[in-house]
């Protein structure tokens, strides 16, 4: 995979964009730091990864959500409370 800058993308992108069509990974940096990837199109339709995408994600959403503070909040006692 070859790493390109920001303003060499833009400036060559037509060149870039056929190394891609014939299997060529790019990682696209800005300020030295990686922002994007160009990958091949079939490499995005491949169902595998799809479906590893999908089950990281909902991996990540679980853990997230195991995570997250949880209220104990009853809404008819702070009512009561308030009416005293």
């Amino acid at each position: 995979m070859e790493t390109i800058a920001v303003f060499e993308a833009k400036s060559h992108l037509s060149k870039i964009l056929s190394s891609v069509q014939l299997g060529q990974e790019f990682t696209v940096t800005k300020r030295g730091a990686p922002i994007a990837k160009i990958i091949p199109y079939s490499l995005v339709e491949d169902p595998a990864l799809t479906k590893l995408a999908r089950q990281t994600l909902v991996s990540q959403c679980l853990l997230a959500r195991a995570a997250a503070p949880v209220f104990d909040f009853d809404a008819r006692a702070a009512i009561e409370e308030g009416r005293r």
